[in-house]
Parts: structure tokens; C-alpha cells; sequence
């Protein structure tokens, strides 16, 4: 039953005359200690509530002593009010402001510098997923590297802005017992661009290269297959004309072991961590291992892996996209308001002679 306009008023302008109090409390709140404004709180509530006989008393004194302790709390010390936002006149009073506040400048900066170009960056995204359209081109784009390496945060900047009818974003789930019994790079096949369309891979086929025999998932025989064949079957995507991008994003130990633990400390990200991610760390040079074999054997003139230094994800994120703009000539791109040529120390091609962090 909906609360009527009445006693909704009355119920704002207590809370009105308690917070607008003074007494003694930070901030002008109220004071949530005095039994007095509880008793208040809880006979308005029991007025406005319907009477459907589960309000009792004790109800609404608990469910007033949560209204007030939501009052509790001065605010901190770091946040910008709405008040003194407004009251900003140039670029330097708010510098001072946030210095006034103990809030890192530099980082500040950093964060919109970072903004501004990834805003830049998606829009020329979208250029280019026009004229792929419009030009009935194919685009396959691989992002592989270790667990933690920031592959799935940078498809999401990739995709944020761009039309989800002629995209996808294809993360496989480990074969099924049909697809086991099929040719390894079957199920693969069904995902590959549609002219006019992007697909995105979180991982692809190179799961037969490096996570497969690490973690002991096929037998020699299998593998070796894979390394003989893949190579092939690239040159056969490649002559029938999809656009194929091999990024690995290129993590240190210590990077994945912090970002490991970020991941089990927040409830939020706890959902990455996989039974194969725990064993990340104790694995680390046996995916060192395979990874060289992998590049050594699959980095090819026509289907070349381009290494992203991926410790610092803002800049994978933007230099990644950068690499993609700068391979193809699309409509609009003399007019980017932001520069398509990534940065030769983030991103660049394999070679054996580069210095390695993973």
C-alpha cells in the first residue's frame, strides 16, 4: 500500500528539523544517541506505515535506530561538496582545493588525461567499425597473455561504444566431450567474423599452445598437432582475407601475484579466480616455457604476435587500440582528434633479442 503525500511530508519535515539541529553533531547532523528524536522517528514511521499488523513498536524503533545511524558518520575529510565545487572560479582554485583536501593531484590528472584519450580512442573505434561494415571487411582481433593480464578489461574499452549487432565478443568454456571427439580448431571456426564484423577472442585456439600442456589438458601428441597445424590453418584465414590481430599481453610475476589479491579481496572480482589462476604462480615457468616455444613456432610474416606491456593497464588499454587504429585506413581517421600510432616501448612486434618481463 503506497505512502500517502500527507504523511510522507510529515516524515520529510521531521527529518528536516532533526538534520538542520545543531546539537553538538559534525557536520550539522543530528545527535543518533538521543532516545527522544528515536521515539519521534518511530511513532512517524508507525503512522505512516500501513497497519497490516507486523509494525510493532519494537519494528519501528529498530528500523529508527537504522535511520539515525545512517547519520552517524562525519563526512571524510577527502570529499568535494557539492558547495565548494560551485564556488570554483579557475583551473588553480581547484588544484588548491583538491591540495587543501590532501587529494593526489598528479593522480587526478593522470585519471582525466587517461579519460579524455580512451573517449578519443573509442570514437575513432567507431569509425572504424563503420567502415568495416560499410566495406564487408572481416576482423578477428586474439587477445591472449597470463591470467591477470588485463585481456578481458581491455576488450570491454574495445566494445564499450560500438554497435553490438556487427560485434562479438567470443570467451569459449573448455570443450565439451562432442567437441573433444572434433577437429581442434572446429569449434573456433563457428565464431570467426561474418563480413562486415568484428569478433573479439578472450582467449582462442592458443589454449592448445600454452594453458592446455601446462596445466597437463592434452597429450603431446595433441599439442604437437596444434603447432604443426596452426600455422596452416592462420595462412588459410589470412588468403581468404580476415584481418587477423595476435596480441599477448605481457605481465611480470610480481604484477599477477598483486593482482591475484586484489581479486580475492574484492567480493566484486572474486568470480576470476579459477582453480587454473591458483596455480598461476607455482606454473610460472612452464608457461614461460611454452610461450616462447609458441612464439617461436606461430610468429609468422602474415600472422605476426604483437606484444603489449600490459604492467600498467591504462596504458595496454590505450596503446592496444592504437596498434588496431593504425593497421588500416579507415573513413574519418585523418581527422582523429587523438594519435592512432602506438608507442613502440608499450606495443610492437616479437622478436627473439626484446627484452621479456614475462
Amino acid at each position: 500500500m503506497p505512502v500517502s503525500q500527507g504523511t510522507n511530508h510529515k516524515f520529510t519535515d521531521l527529518f528536516n528539523s532533526t538534520n538542520g539541529s545543531t546539537n553538538g553533531s559534525t557536520n550539522g547532523l543530528s545527535d543518533s544517541n538521543d532516545p527522544s528524536l528515536r521515539d519521534q522517528i518511530a511513532a512517524t514511521l508507525k503512522d505512516i506505515i500501513p497497519s497490516d499488523g507486523l509494525t510493532t513498536d519494537e519494528l519501528a524503533k529498530a528500523v529508527a535506530e537504522l535511520l539515525l545511524a545512517d547519520s552517524r558518520y562525519p563526512i571524510p575529510e577527502k570529499v568535494l561538496l557539492h558547495e565548494e565545487l560551485s564556488d570554483l572560479h579557475s583551473s588553480r582554485e581547484f588544484i588548491q582545493l583538491l591540495r587543501s583536501k590532501d587529494v593526489n593531484v598528479g593522480k587526478i590528472k593522470n585519471a582525466i588525461k587517461y579519460e579524455d584519450e580512451l573517449q578519443n580512442l573509442q570514437i575513432e573505434l567507431v569509425k572504424l567499425q563503420h567502415w568495416i561494415q560499410k566495406q564487408g571487411l572481416r576482423l578477428a582481433l586474439i587477445f591472449e597473455g597470463r591470467d591477470a593480464a588485463g585481456k578481458g578489461g581491455t576488450i570491454r574499452r574495445f566494445t564499450e561504444h560500438l554497435n553490438p549487432r556487427t560485434m562479438r565478443v567470443v570467451a569459449l568454456p573448455k570443450p565439451t566431450e562432442e567437441e573433444r571427439g572434433q577437429w581442434y580448431f572446429q569449434r573456433y571456426i563457428r565464431h570467426l567474423p561474418n563480413p562486415g564484423e568484428i569478433v573479439f577472442f578472450d582467449r582462442s585456439w592458443y589454449n592448445r599452445a600454452v594453458v592446455e600442456p601446462v596445466n597437463k589438458f592434452c597429450t603431446q601428441s595433441e599439442y604437437e598437432q596444434f603447432m604443426r597445424q596452426v600455422p596452416e590453418f592462420e595462412h588459410m584465414l589470412v588468403e581468404d582475407g580476415v584481418i587477423l590481430v595476435k596480441f599477448w599481453f605481457s605481465i611480470s610475476k610480481e604484477v599477477q601475484l598483486a593482482r591475484f589479491e586484489s581479486r580475492r579481496n574484492n567480493p566484486l572480482k572474486q568470480w576470476k579466480l579459477s582453480p587454473i589462476d591458483q596455480k598461476a604462480q607455482e606454473l610460472w615457468d612452464g608457461y614461460t616455457r611454452y610461450k616462447e616455444i609458441m612464439f617461436g613456432r606461430t610468429h609468422t610474416s602474415f600472422s605476426p604476435w604483437i606484444i603489449v606491456q600490459a604492467n600498467q593497464k591504462r596504458c595496454a588499454r590505450l596503446e592496444s587500440m592504437r596498434y588496431v587504429l593504425s593497421l588500416l585506413d579507415y573513413e574519418g581517421k585523418e581527422e582523429s582528434r587523438v594519435s592512432v600510432i602506438p608507442d613502440p616501448n608499450i606495443v610492437s612486434r616479437f622478436h627473439r633479442g626484446a627484452i621479456k618481463i614475462d
